[in-house]
């Protein structure tokens, strides 16, 4: 039988950093009031030469390089992102044209906030069925070109980012024990349709608003409910994980979540605080770092949990390359 795993992860952030001290000098807003109420110190925030397509590409090149494969090896090519502004090509073209790849599939997926985890869910299903045997899976946002710099209320939320998971095909009887290989587990994914304004990048130019409380409160007290049926799904209890990468929206989201869960033995992803929310870039982006410091160990079951826009939400167990 088929399975699926995560081979390598690769990120990236732009050079420029913007603290809450620059942006206390563009908007009515001080450290003091962004901490206590986000929990976010610093964020990456990308030039005006620096498109999505080449803050995914550098993700992807990392990604590569840590498996030890070239473009050729990847045959689909999968970009979570809603910051890109040209229709055609799409992010997952210039980005398969940027290394130099021959002839991917290349599709973009745009669930927001939630984007990685679906296009996560996506490779996964791909490679089961046999449309695939590598897949080049990317979250990448230039959330500040769609923030409103006079908005305390969301420009000191965003940052700039990528991250890029490598997923191939494996023999699923892999390991000495059922899921002791690294893998991909089931996907837990749905949608609040009613909520869909709850957060929004419309308008043209188009503008990232929300509706915080109400996000706030629908995570707080929906989605740890969904976290725990996503760990059903791959046969672990929420003890078991080794670590919790929800979406880097907010601390005060994330940090009552993973206790909520159940996850007490957990490493929990903070990247929030330096890197801001990037959007469909935070789960990879705040992952790959925690693997590349050695505080996930290879083989560890990790639950990734995406939720925001559209109000959508997607998550699964993983295991650590």
């Amino acid at each position: 039988m088929t399975g699926t795993r995560i081979a390598a992860l690769g990120h990236y952030q732009p050079a420029k950093v913007l603290t809450n001290q620059d942006l206390a000098e563009l908007v009515d807003t001080d450290d003091a009031w962004i901490t206590s109420r986000v929990g976010i110190r610093t964020r990456h925030v990308a030039g005006p030469d620096e498109p999505v397509d080449e803050l995914a590409a550098h993700a992807a090149g990392k990604a590569l390089a840590t498996a030890g494969l070239a473009p050729d090896d990847i045959d689909l090519v999968l970009v979570a992102t809603s910051t890109a502004i040209d229709r055609s090509p799409n992010t997952a073209a210039r980005v398969a044209a940027r290394l130099g790849m021959k002839s991917p599939a290349t599709m973009d997926l745009n669930v927001v906030c939630a984007g990685f985890t679906h296009a996560l869910a996506t490779a996964d299903h791909a490679v089961r069925a046999g449309g695939a045997r590598r897949v080049l899976v990317i979250g990448a946002d230039k959330m500040t070109e769609v923030c409103d710099w006079t908005d305390r209320t969301t420009c000191v939320l965003v940052g700039d980012g990528a991250g890029a998971a490598i997923v191939e095909a494996v023999d699923s009887t892999e390991g000495e024990e059922p899921g002791a290989a690294p893998g991909i587990g089931p996907v837990l994914w749905g949608s609040v349709p009613e909520m869909g304004n709850a957060v929004r990048i419309e308008g043209t130019p188009p503008r990232f608003a929300q509706e915080g409380q109400s996000v706030y409160r629908w995570a707080t007290q929906q989605l740890p409910a969904l976290a725990r049926k996503a760990c059903e799904r791959s046969g672990l209890a929420p003890e078991e994980l080794a670590g919790v990468v929800l979406h880097q929206a907010n601390l005060r989201i994330i940090e009552p979540l993973a206790a909520k869960i159940g996850a007490v033995n957990a490493v929990v992803a903070r990247d929030v605080v330096d890197s801001g929310n990037t959007s469909a870039a935070s789960i990879p982006l705040a992952l790959a770092k925690l693997v590349e410091r050695g505080e996930l160990p290879s083989g560890a079951p990790v639950l990734l949990f995406g939720f925001g826009g559209n109000l959508s939400y997607a998550g699964q167990v993983i295991r650590v390359p």
